[in-house]
């Protein structure tokens, strides 16, 4: 398969965009019916580095942003064509895992670890200085996620303190963080956590509503919360998980309703069986994909506005779905932690070695 099927299906969603009640057509082999526009794939660009960037914020075809190991902080504004190291000052030791970028200046990333490792950094100068606007001082509390419902107001999760996932909200952009009351968190189940691999296991869809991925337990759960993280309900997802490395990795939502689960199990030897499954209810109830991806899935991302294609990435490659979610194919073999669309036409995917990569509609750049 070419990968030039992520640029053909980026070529159907933006130049027929689905109405209300529609389902863009595919032809019978799984190829769009703008087959022969093929014109792009995943594009790598030139990062300069060897980070593993597992988090990524994309804001249109020409910004984007880059977390990574060794607290390593990229941005480009040019599509991808060069890249501005900005990491923070002294964050060398930082295991960066997600970030949340809201235009070219503005940014917040998350670090990760056990007590005072898991902190919050905000940019409001395009990465030329940082402010540390939360830094855990408990030592049982791991912060694995973070969301952003608009420009004000986002989450934090950590893996769960004393039976229970523990919720860090801001109201200011992340100028300011606090915990919120656990009395609406359903009791985490035993060994259960959540995955820092994606920035993909805490999402959020619209102006309320919020999912939160786990594994590690008996069973892989999606935790939803329609009022910004006060009160959550549980639902346990088809995805095997019955052991530390196995469950639920990444989460992506097109509306309130729709979403798409991708996991399975890391580890390279061991298979990862049902490594996806969908929703129509907004996570209240979840079906395994019919065609699940071949391994270990840890990022998914639908393509911009579309009502049934999308993306999901690991570490041996990417697929494609064109049915929301119900079967897959592999478009590509290269190595990836995470996807993100953008509204105005452009994916892209990040992971190891410095790797990012990027996808826009053809004809565009």
């Amino acid at each position: 398969m070419s990968v030039g099927l992520v640029g053909a299906a980026l070529a159907l969603t933006l130049t027929s965009p689905a109405r209300a009640g529609e389902t863009p057509a595919a032809a019978s082999d799984g190829r769009t019916a703008t087959t022969e526009r093929l014109t792009t794939g995943w594009q790598l660009t030139q990062t300069g580095t060897e980070a593993r960037f597992r988090g990524l914020a994309p804001v249109d075809r020409r910004t984007a942003w880059a977390a990574g190991s060794r607290g390593t902080v990229l941005r480009t504004t040019d599509g991808g064509r060069s890249w501005r190291n900005v990491s923070p000052p002294g964050a060398a030791e930082l295991e960066l895992r997600d970030v949340e970028a809201f235009d070219a200046r503005r940014a917040v990333v998350l670090a990760i670890g056990e007590g005072e490792a898991s902190r919050v950094l905000r940019t409001e100068d395009g990465g030329a200085t940082w402010t540390e606007s939360f830094r855990n001082t408990d030592p049982r509390a791991f912060y694995d996620c973070m969301t952003f419902f608009d420009r004000r107001h986002g989450l934090a999760m950590s893996d769960p303190v004393d039976g229970k996932y523990r919720i860090l909200s801001t109201r200011d952009g992340g100028r300011s963080w606090e915990v919120l009351p656990s009395a609406g968190m359903p009791d985490a189940l035993p060994g259960e956590a959540g995955f820092a691999a994606s920035g993909q296991c805490l999402v959020s869809a619209g102006p309320r509503d919020v999912w939160l991925a786990t594994g590690g337990g008996a069973t892989a759960r999606v935790l939803h919360s329609a009022d910004r993280g006060l009160t959550w309900t549980a639902t346990v997802s088809p995805v095997p998980a019955g052991d530390p490395a196995r469950g639920v990795f990444g989460l992506a939502f097109r509306d309130r309703a729709h979403g798409i689960a991708v996991g399975g199990d890391y580890r390279k030897d061991q298979p990862s069986p049902r490594a996806a499954a969908v929703t129509r209810d907004g996570g209240r109830t979840w079906r395994a994909s019919a065609t699940p991806p071949p391994a270990y899935r840890s990022g998914v991302a639908w393509l911009p506005h579309s009502r049934s294609a999308a993306l999901a990435v690991g570490p041996t490659g990417t697929d494609l779905t064109t049915d929301g979610g119900r079967t897959w194919r592999t478009i590509d073999t290269g190595s990836y932690d995470t996807v993100s669309c953008t509204p105005d036409g452009s994916c892209w995917a990040s992971g190891e070695k410095g790797r990012i990569a990027v996808a826009t509609r053809p004809g565009r750049s």
